[in-house]
């Protein structure tokens, strides 16, 4: 294990199936990579490439997005099936932080976009741990429910496009989640759910950083290649995500991730409420 590549460790992460042994492992290369950042020392990148889809677990079984029940928050039960959507969903973010390491390693970039993607990749491991301790103190687990099997369809529509990658993974999923998690802490808040409301806070706070490093990292390319960061946003946007953006849009956690309201409101399925 010690004289893995970082492109080796990311397809080691991918290609483990079992969600807590997927997310220690992922843990694990993230400590040594940053202890030997710190030490000045430097680890290969390598050129291993990813597997087209992860590693998954036999359960919790993937359905079609129509096909997954609906949550009703209001009811213990619908509290569950809530938690079990948001570990599904930091599941797939911690191999899709893999992925983008070593999908893209052809792509000369500064040693910084590997410290944000290793960095964000073992916050996601945090989240999906924090999550499946939430559901297993209220007698259930990952795995007990179905989940959404689209979730990693944004990787491989772009799994030849970088750019493509940024614009709609943590600009746009990632996003999605700084408008909606307010909404869910509330919920749990009002249901008495302290753990769940401690975990949830502790994601908020640190989702905001992987959406900046998708638009830092895309404005940086955009930049390398004298594009207009927003007319090649809403191009790429249009291309591969499926459907408009809804509102209602957490503008100020956006902005703070660098996302301005005229790149996303014109993708919007309706106009900004005048104000």
């Amino acid at each position: 294990m010690s004289d893995l590549t970082l492109t080796q460790m990311a397809v080691d992460v991918l290609t483990t199936a079992d969600g807590r042994a997927k997310t220690a492992l992922s843990r694990t290369h993230a400590a040594r990579w940053q202890a030997a950042r710190e030490a000045g020392e430097n680890i290969p990148l390598g050129d291993a490439m990813p597997p087209l889809r992860p590693s998954r677990p036999d359960k919790p079984e993937l359905l079609n997005p129509r096909d997954v029940p609906r949550r009703r928050p209001g009811s213990p039960q619908g509290r569950i099936a809530l938690l079990h959507a948001m570990a599904h969903i930091e599941l797939n973010a911690v191999d899709l932080h893999w992925d983008i390491i070593a999908r893209f390693s052809q792509v000369k970039m500064p040693m910084g976009y590997y410290d944000d993607w290793v960095k964000a990749a073992d916050e996601e491991s945090k989240h999906f741990n924090l999550i499946c301790d939430c559901l297993e103190a209220l007698g259930s687990h990952y795995g007990a429910l179905p989940a959404h099997a689209g979730m990693w369809r944004a990787a491989e529509d772009t799994v030849d496009d970088f750019m493509g990658r940024l614009a709609v993974v943590p600009m746009v999923l990632e996003a999605r989640g700084l408008d909606v998690t307010p909404g869910m802490i509330e919920i749990f808040d009002k249901a008495g759910e302290a753990q769940a409301v401690s975990a949830m806070n502790v994601i908020y706070a640190e989702e905001v950083a992987h959406v900046a490093y998708g638009s830092k990292w895309f404005h940086f390319l955009c930049g390398r290649h004298d594009l207009d960061p927003k007319e090649v946003f809403h191009e790429l946007v249009r291309k591969y995500f499926h459907g408009p953006l809804r509102p209602p849009f957490n503008e100020e956690k956006r902005a703070e991730a660098g996302l301005p309201p005229d790149f996303y409101w014109p993708l919007a399925d309706s106009p900004p409420t005048p104000r």
